[in-house]
């Protein structure tokens, strides 16, 4: 397998969805076998010791569930139903596991389930650069800025070594969709260059300091770069927002999670955010968009009534 092929199968993964949700579980689940191999050169690990980590990858970015004990075991979906031609996934006995094998934890682990990335993906990964082409790809497919060091942090990579390592990165499948360098002027303009949340607007002599453009429909999920589709929101609630701890109403009032807490006076400010309204954007400016507010409630907002698995 070439690297060419690797990437092209990883752009290619089939995403799972339910009622129109967001389910990053196999992109989760290959950063983290990714991070293995940096370590460890191998990509093979039993569900056993892949169940707590995968799963708590996919809670803390993806979408909630309500319920603790599919919370525990989300990791069972994509250890099943990652695609053959990256993975193997065989029982104690070293007989293949097909992709019919439910999804659940407690079967994977009665089977004494084993996974391993394909030889010729470990081959292919242990070329310079693939490694670095391949976590590039699938954070900017499946994912927003905002998480990108969250994310490879939690599975032990390197974000600065990997930038240096893809700084020639080729885009599969056609040229990469350019973002509008113009998009974070529109939007910190419009907002007076204060967060629209909590009305922080922190200068460093002239120049603001912790505010950013955020997409409230991500751009690695087909946002566009529209004042509509942004906010201005200073880097600790750009993150929450990008995480589902924060959201928005369609009347522009701020949503903080049910799951979201916090033990200090600090913490508990955000939510205090909770019900509040927006602030607007300059006169003649347009607000967020519904159908921006919409996906982002749908698709990333960590609503405590969400409940139910995604299937493959």
């Amino acid at each position: 397998m070439t690297r060419d092929q690797l990437l092209a199968q990883l752009a290619g993964l089939r995403r799972a969805r339910v009622a129109g949700q967001r389910a990053p579980h196999k992109p989760l689940l290959v950063l983290w076998l990714l991070g293995r191999f940096a370590t460890d050169g191998s990509t093979e690990v039993s569900y056993a010791d892949a169940e707590e980590p995968v799963s708590a990858l996919i809670n803390d970015f993806g979408p909630a569930v309500r319920s603790p004990s599919q919370a525990g075991q989300r990791a069972a979906l994509p250890f099943v139903h990652l695609e053959r031609s990256l993975w193997e996934l065989r029982d104690a006995q070293g007989r293949p596991l097909d992709s019919h094998t439910p999804g659940r934890g407690t079967v994977l682990r009665a089977h004494g389930a084993r996974g391993r990335l394909r030889p010729e993906v470990e081959r292919a990964l242990a070329e310079p650069g693939t490694l670095a082409a391949a976590v590039t790809l699938l954070l900017e497919t499946h994912f927003t800025p905002a998480l990108e060091e969250l994310i490879v942090e939690a599975v032990g990579l390197d974000l600065t070594e990997l930038e240096v390592a893809a700084a020639r990165l080729v885009t599969v499948g056609g040229v990469r969709r350019a973002r509008n360098a113009g998009f974070a002027d529109v939007v910190l303009r419009a907002y007076g260059y204060a967060c629209a949340m909590c009305g922080f607007d922190g200068t460093l002599g002239r120049r603001p300091v912790g505010i950013e453009a955020a997409h409230i429909r991500w751009h690695s999920q087909r946002g566009p770069d529209l004042l509509t589709n942004g906010l201005a929101l200073c880097a600790l609630h750009h993150t929450l927002f990008d995480l589902g701890a924060l959201g928005l109403t369609v009347e522009g009032r701020v949503r903080v999670s049910g799951l979201y807490a916090a033990r200090s006076a600090a913490g508990r400010a955000t939510r205090q955010l909770d019900g509040r309204p927006l602030a607007e954007p300059a006169p003649g400016q347009p607000g967020p968009g519904r159908a921006f507010v919409a996906w982002h409630s749908a698709e990333v907002f960590k609503s405590a009534e969400r409940d139910g698995e995604p299937v493959a």
